[in-house]
């Protein structure tokens, strides 16, 4: 996936006195996608990036040591469930993430604040934080803003996010505005609870659901805060895609042209196209790996259901123009044999997957490279 953005970057000089620095190095002239490198505590990041998920500090199927070999230098881990399991005690006695998962390069944390949307169910939203019932226990947990920061101090990712109020894209009404005013409030309570500035990151969130005046009120507030970078949340949740991209625009517009911007939970291929376009660096989603956990494989034209019958005598691999081990090794045909029912097809369509998005990636950063 990642093994050309290896070869671009320059990976020796990982010293710098800040946390982060980001550096444009192209600009597109016709859009607002630039090509950047960003420089964290455990890794030089070339942008645009796509991160895979690894919930509980690792990806579903893949072993972190394969995930090195693809190239990848930053991946996301979820604050929630990391401190449901393993805890918050552990990890801090294991010395952080990195060393409990043998992971050399850098990390990015959630604050937990998609889980109000993800287990709404289990979750009573106050002032004070959000208080979840265990999906594995029935035990509760509260999370609050300072709760939220203390647990990714323990994990000790170079990027954390601040704990944001998050609603669906698709809802609308009062609760919309409580949400967004209520993130800024508790942006105050994460800066303030933030221990590890000198080699952690923390990015606030903009928020205000599908409302321009929201929107733009929560990115005008945020940017007052001396921060490292920034995150666009609460969107590409089921609304209309023209209504998406247009809070992502009016977001970028607002926040500074000097430093990341990370749009959460984003990772279709159109969707990163677009979003590049409109100014975006950073990027996540599980939808390349729970894809493969289902037989199915991306592809330029879209995607191959590898269960269907179509490719029992297809000896052709997955998409010949991929050069990642699966690609170069196996045929849809043996493919077709064992996906759902081997647990390596869980492994080798997540290796092509998660290369195929890297490559449309390394296309986004030539694309900028040769517009400017």
């Amino acid at each position: 996936m990642f093994r050309l953005i290896k070869k671009r970057m320059n990976m020796t000089d990982l010293t710098t006195e800040k946390a982060l620095t980001f550096h444009i190095k192209a600009e597109c002239s016709r859009t607002k996608a630039r090509t950047s490198v960003m420089t964290l505590p455990h890794a030089v990041v070339e942008t645009p990036v796509f991160m895979p998920v690894g919930t509980q500090g690792t990806l579903k199927g893949l072993a972190p040591q394969q995930l090195d070999d693809l190239g990848c230098r930053l991946m996301l881990g979820n604050t929630y469930h990391l401190g449901n399991r393993p805890g918050d005690n552990l990890l801090e006695e294991a010395g952080g993430l990195h060393e409990f998962m043998k992971w050399k390069h850098a990390l990015l944390t959630d604050s937990g604040g998609f889980q109000m949307v993800s287990l709404l169910a289990l979750a009573e939203i106050t002032e004070e934080g959000v208080k979840f019932q265990s999906p594995h226990d029935k035990s509760d947990m509260m999370l609050t803003p300072e709760k939220s920061i203390e647990i990714q101090n323990s994990i000790g990712a170079d990027i954390i996010m601040a704990l944001d109020d998050v609603v669906h894209s698709t809802v609308t009404g009062p609760r919309v505005e409580e949400a967004m005013y209520r993130t800024i409030r508790w942006l105050d309570r994460c800066l303030k609870a933030h221990q590890k500035s000198h080699c952690q990151n923390l990015f606030p969130i903009v928020q205000g659901g599908l409302y321009p005046e929201l929107r733009k009120k929560c990115a005008e507030e945020l940017i007052k805060r001396d921060v490292p970078g920034f995150a666009i949340g609460g969107l590409s949740g089921g609304e209309e895609k023209s209504e998406f991209w247009k809070m992502v625009t009016l977001s970028t517009e607002i926040l500074p042209k000097e430093k990341p911007r990370y749009l959460m939970g984003v990772g279709f291929a159109l969707d990163l196209v677009v979003c590049v376009a409109l100014g975006c660096d950073m990027f996540d989603c599980v939808f390349p790996t729970r894809t493969a956990r289902f037989g199915v494989a991306l592809v330029p034209t879209g995607q191959l259901q590898l269960k269907n019958k179509t490719y029992k005598r297809d000896f052709q691999p997955i998409d010949s123009s991929c050069s990642c081990s699966t690609c170069s090794r196996y045929t849809r045909a043996f493919l077709h044999t064992i996906v759902t029912q081997e647990p390596v097809s869980c492994s080798l369509l997540t290796i092509h997957n998660l290369s195929y998005h890297g490559a449309r990636v390394l296309d986004l950063c030539d694309y900028s490279d040769a517009s400017n």
